[in-house]
């Protein structure tokens, strides 16, 4: 994984800098280097170090890098205070780059220090600044550690200072399920659920030994002590609503529905909801859609959204999706029946979350949208994220977002691919190629192969890089490979 990351680092440096990085093998195939200028004729007639310029000049045009190497090493050596000293360093470090093996490498990295540090103003300072990091690379690609921490170093220092380094995008968040409702204790009620004074003891025995009772004595009992409003009842009044719930007996919703409706206290009113979901009749079905049409209490809405969200009726899916529609509903709410809808995976659902789309104005809420549809999956809804991606009337965000739901949601690869070829927005490229980074196919690490090797945008080419430096895949790493290779 290190020689991995090390790789992408030569490569994001030749992305930056320009620097054809590429193995020494064989003299006559070494790649030339980019200089300025060849190397200039004499030019200081009278200094002390012209005939030795001139004879290292001869010996590198002749290709005798190891004489010119030596001749150009004595210059600065001899005669420091010459005006060929800081430039004979360069040419010296140039002709060892050319012998190419470790240690003649090593010495041109000294010879460019040494030019750096005591000729700051030498006219090859900007050639040296190039070569430096190409013999750094070709050591670094040998094994050695100090110029692979050179090299790492460099390429790190260049995405950190570049305003277009190849940051890797943020996948969407996907929203949070909601929490189900908590049951209300079953147990018997006692002080430690909110009857504390002493006076209610024999009240909470009572209550407990209604238990014991047939419903029809019980009933009227019940419904007396859920009829009080005052505060000190009110934790009897939610034991009450429990015993309530348990009788399977006509008008046991319509009593729950007025506690919810008209007591107080909120728990009782909580549990009642929660009470009401479990009696599972179709006049239970129609107490809750009621709630949902007059209450102003969000946790109740949430509870009873939850509620509906757990009925097999069709007619609870349909409650829902009315209730989905209405501007009026809080957010949190509303995100929370897509949210249920979503899991209930039917197709009238999933036409229905299409065309609401269109119909919603905050983001948020298309976002929980295009994530339902998603882990919905099918054709259907595939094609349609698709097509929120392409349309260029949405907002980037939201195009974004539908292409990585599209992505997990199991489009084809195929399908993916194509896409690259058709969208001109630079951000949605780099949505896709994260996309592709995402996938397991073949065919999706073949797209980052070609994006990294071809594509004319240089960005685009170093985030498939990027994301091919996460791969495991051998041919991953044989293309980067091929990159670094490349002349």
């Amino acid at each position: 994984m290190y020689y991995l990351q090390l790789g992408l680092a030569l490569a994001v440096m030749h992305a930056h800098l320009d620097i054809p990085f590429g193995p020494v093998r064989r003299l006559d195939r070494l790649p030339t280097i980019a200089v300025s200028t060849p190397i200039p004729a004499p030019w200081l007639q009278g200094d002390p170090a012209d005939s030795l310029y001139r004879a290292a000049r001869e010996r590198l045009n002749r290709r005798d890098y190891r004489t010119a190497a030596d001749l150009f090493a004595r210059i600065p050596v001899r005669f420091p205070r010459s005006g060929y000293a800081g430039d004979a360093l360069y040419w010296q470090a140039f002709a060892l780059y050319r012998l190419g093996n470790n240690q003649d490498l090593r010495a041109a990295l000294v010879a460019l220090r040494t030019q750096r540090q005591r000729f700051p103003n030498a006219a090859t300072r900007g050639d040296a600044s190039a070569l430096e990091p190409r013999i750094q690379g070709e050591l670094a690609r040998r094994g050695d550690p100090d110029a692979a921490e050179a090299v790492v170093s460099r390429a790190t220092s260049v995405v950190t200072s570049s305003s277009t380094a190849p940051v890797p995008p943020v996948p969407p968040v996907p929203p949070v399920p909601p929490v189900p409702p908590t049951p209300p204790t079953r147990g018997v009620v006692t002080s430690s659920n909110g009857c504390a004074e002493a006076d209610d003891d024999m009240k909470v025995a009572a209550l407990n030994a209604l238990q014991q009772l047939d419903a029809a004595r019980a009933r009227p009992v019940l419904r007396k002590l859920l009829a009080q409003r005052d505060a000190k009842s009110a934790c009897l009044r939610r034991k009450a609503v429990f015993l309530i719930a348990q009788q399977d007996e006509p008008g046991t919703e319509e009593i729950l529905l007025e506690s919810v409706r008209t007591d107080p206290d909120a728990e009782v009113r909580r549990q009642a909801v929660f009470w009401l979901s479990q009696v599972g009749t179709e006049r239970a079905l129609g107490a809750l859609d009621s709630i949902l049409r007059f209450s102003k209490d969000p946790e109740i809405q949430e509870k009873a959204v939850f509620a509906l969200s757990q009925h097999e009726s069709p007619r609870a899916l349909q409650a829902l999706r009315t209730y989905a529609e209405r501007d009026e509903v809080s957010q949190s709410v509303r995100e929370r029946v897509i949210f249920w809808l979503g899991q209930r995976q039917t197709p009238e659902n999933a036409a229905f979350l299409r065309s609401l789309y269109q119909r919603l104005r905050g983001e948020e809420l298309k976002k929980r949208v295009l994530f339902s549809l998603s882990q919905m999956g099918g054709e259907d809804n595939g094609r349609w994220l698709l097509g929120i991606a392409r349309d260029t009337s949405q907002g980037i965000e939201m195009r974004k977002q539908a292409l990585f739901w599209a992505g997990q949601a199991g489009v084809s690869i195929a399908e993916l691919t194509r896409l690259y070829g058709t969208v001109n927005d630079r951000e949605m490229r780099e949505q896709l190629v994260f996309v592709y980074s995402q996938r397991d196919e073949p065919a999706a690490l073949d797209k980052l192969i070609e994006i990294a090797k071809r594509d004319p945008d240089m960005e685009l080419r170093k985030r498939a890089l990027f994301w091919l430096g996460q791969s495991d895949e051998s041919r991953a790493v044989q293309a980067i490979q091929e990159i670094l290779d490349q002349p």
